[in-house]
């Protein structure tokens, strides 16, 4: 049934529903506005996350960085401490597999463990070359050792039997004991005969003088009591065992010779002056072969000629060439380790020059392209540097390609030595050693490549793959030349002996002290090279070079180990009296 509404109530009604509608939009813009801040709220949460998100990944690259910077300042460290109290030998690089299958499944970030390092190290191997076992107990004395016999007999009265017989000699035994007597110290008188005419005094004969002598004995120090005999006792002394000259003065001192160390070095500076055009035309001597060796060391100067105070070092350099019959080794003093000092050791040769990856080679052989078009050098590279920086990264920083990289070295020092052996003609070996070995150095050279892309440089492989792949074009020059072999040891071993008198004597106290210090160590290594007697052959030179005076360069050069006639101690005294 129809209720019947009065306008005024229907208007009444309408106000009130429009009340209610207004509040209703109220209440709906209130959850509007209460939606928009939960929006609001939810966005800056979600930028908040993604904002914790980046923060956090940065976190972690920087961990990984840290975590790498970590692992290379442990194999730093590894490093310094097997250098400072650590053999340097590379023996166990012998022991490691040669020709087990090539594993390439190791990830870089796998380290090894202690026990793996030992085991790689341990395997066994096949031998590279013919090793005989060294018998035991003590070697037999050189045969030309002199011999003194000395008899032990037994007292007469016990050559008599006891059937009354008297005892016959059916035979003897020996046994041998080495005595030394030391070296024998005398002084040397020279004595001038003087004459004279009892009858004119001289009157008669007004062409001479009136007292007549023997002119005076050439000496290479004409001026003190230092014979040949003496300065090579004194040079090999340092230069060889190793023994300083306030060492050597204590050791006179015992012996009643008062020799002080000013006086040695004065010697030595005045010997190098009259030795000078030697360096010359040694130097100019190991250019006339087809390989030239090359190497460097540090040494201290106290004071520089220049006053530089602010210098902590200068440079021994070292190159060895020559004939392949007639060698020679020459050292050089120069204040720093620049290019511009490579210049005088390779301006006039041509051929191949195998040195270790200092920029400063290069930069020398880009020059001399330039300079001296026609005389062409190949620069070599050494392997056994590429060794020994995956070598360290093997012992101390413990990466497993680390040993696969020093398989494929040995594989080509391996196939190097069985080539030697043989003896093969020049072009039948370089064609041999392309056949053989190019092949084991291209797939080397192809696995360093791809796996270089997954190590950091950080790390001692990486930085060891880095220093191969640079030298690799280097080392490859190699293979064209049969005089030339896998590594620049010919260098380091003309080298050693000079380091190894430098922790004696731990610095020159001039340049000119330097420099001298370098013609005797070439002096000395050339007789060792050739297989002389160096003191004896110091000896000879000092001898015959009392009197240099208008030597032409061919008279120099009958001072080289191969043209020089040694004098024996033993001559010594003959030849003085003569």
């Amino acid at each position: 049934m129809k209720r019947e509404v009065t306008i005024q109530e229907a208007l009444t009604e309408l106000a009130a529903a429009k009340v209610r509608l207004e509040s209703m939009q109220q209440l709906l813009t209130l959850k509007e506005q209460l939606l928009s801040s939960k929006d609001d709220q939810i966005n800056f949460q979600i930028f908040t996350i993604n904002e914790k998100d980046k923060e956090i990944k940065k976190l972690q690259e920087e961990g990984k960085e840290k975590d790498l910077k970590i692992l290379g300042l442990e194999e730093r460290l590894q490093t310094q401490l097997a250098y400072r109290f650590g053999s340097h030998s590379e023996k166990s690089f012998e022991q490691l597999s040669l020709f087990d299958d090539l594993d390439e499944d190791f990830p870089e970030a796998e380290m090894l463990t202690n026990e793996e390092l030992k085991e790689v190290l341990e395997e066994n191997t096949l031998t590279v070359k013919a090793y005989k076992r060294r018998k035991c107990g003590r070697k037999k004395i050189a045969d030309n050792l002199e011999r003194v016999p000395i008899y032990h007999d037994i007292p007469e009265e016990e050559k008599i039997c006891g059937c009354g017989t008297r005892l016959v000699k059916v035979g003897e035994r020996f046994t041998e004991k080495l005595n030394i007597i030391p070296e024998r110290i005398y002084v040397e008188k020279h004595i001038y005969p003087v004459y004279a005419c009892r009858n004119c005094e001289g009157s008669g004969d007004e062409d001479h003088p009136v007292f007549r002598q023997a002119p005076a004995a050439k000496n290479i120090i004409q001026q003190g009591i230092a014979t040949p005999g003496l300065l090579s006792y004194i040079f090999i002394n340092k230069y060889c065992n190793h023994m300083p000259y306030y060492r050597q003065s204590k050791n006179f001192e015992r012996k009643g010779i008062d020799l002080s160390r000013a006086t040695m070095d004065k010697w030595q500076l005045e010997v190098y002056e009259k030795l000078k055009p030697l360096e010359r035309i040694m130097l100019e001597h190991v250019k006339t072969g087809k390989v030239l060796n090359m190497d460097e060391t540090t040494t201290q100067i106290l004071h520089y000629e220049n006053g530089n105070s602010s210098r902590k070092k200068s440079y021994i350099w070292l190159a060895h060439g020559g004939p392949k019959d007639k060698p020679l080794a020459i050292y050089r003093y120069f204040e720093s380790r620049s290019p511009q000092y490579i210049r005088p050791f390779i301006n006039g040769f041509k051929g191949w020059l195998q040195t270790d990856e200092y920029p400063g080679y290069e930069a020398a052989l880009k020059e001399h392209k330039i300079l001296h078009p026609k005389d062409k050098i190949v620069h070599v590279a050494c392997a056994a540097h590429i060794r020994r920086k995956f070598y360290d990264a093997l012992l101390n920083g413990k990466s497993k390609n680390s040993a696969i990289a020093l398989k494929y070295i040995q594989r080509m020092y391996y196939e190097e030595n069985r080539l030697r052996e043989k003896h093969l003609p020049d072009s039948e070996f370089i064609q041999k050693r392309k056949e053989i070995i190019k092949p084991i150095m291209d797939e080397f050279y192809d696995w360093m490549t791809e796996i270089k892309l997954t190590v950091p440089k950080s790390f001692k492989f990486g930085q060891a793959l880095d220093y191969a792949i640079n030298a690799w074009p280097h080392l490859m020059n190699y293979l064209d030349c049969p005089e030339i072999y896998l590594d620049n040891s010919i260098a380091e071993r003309s080298i050693r002996p000079y380091v190894l008198s430098r922790k004696n004597f731990l610095f020159c106290g001039s340049e000119d002290g330097a420099r001298s210090t370098c013609l005797l160590f070439s002096l000395i290594e050339c007789a060792m090279i050739n297989g002389i007697n160096p003191e004896e052959y110091l000896s000879s030179i000092f001898e015959l070079a009392a009197d240099t005076t208008d030597w032409t360069d061919s008279k120099w050069s009958e001072l080289f180990p191969w043209n020089i006639k040694l004098i024996k101690k033993s001559d010594v005294s003959t030849v003085l009296v003569a």
